[in-house]
């Protein structure tokens, strides 16, 4: 999948070394993906969450973290929209952000 605003997770991860990690291996893990539907990233991601917008809800580093994409699936691209703590993501409005 090709994926758009990497520098979100990079900004975040200085902020929250906790999560480098793991958002790290997400990227990679989904750079070299090829997910065509929903049903393919729940294979492999069975706590994710899929909302309006073609969004999906990410839980990172043993569900310490969020990260929300919006998927368009027939360009095989995905867009980081949202990545934050628990609290910062109850603060959100998922289906809008």
């Amino acid at each position: 999948m090709r994926i758009i605003a990497r520098c979100k997770l990079k900004e975040f991860w200085e902020k929250q070394r906790l999560a480098e990690q793991s958002l790290k291996s997400w990227y990679r893990e989904a750079a070299q993906a090829t997910w065509l539907s929903p049903e393919d990233i729940k294979r492999r991601y069975g706590h994710a969450s899929f909302i309006k917008g073609n969004r999906i809800v990410f839980n990172i580093g043993g569900n310490k973290f969020r990260l929300i994409v919006q998927a368009k699936y027939e360009f095989r691209i995905l867009h980081i929209r949202f990545v934050g703590t628990h609290s910062e993501f109850d603060r959100t409005d998922p289906e809008h952000i």
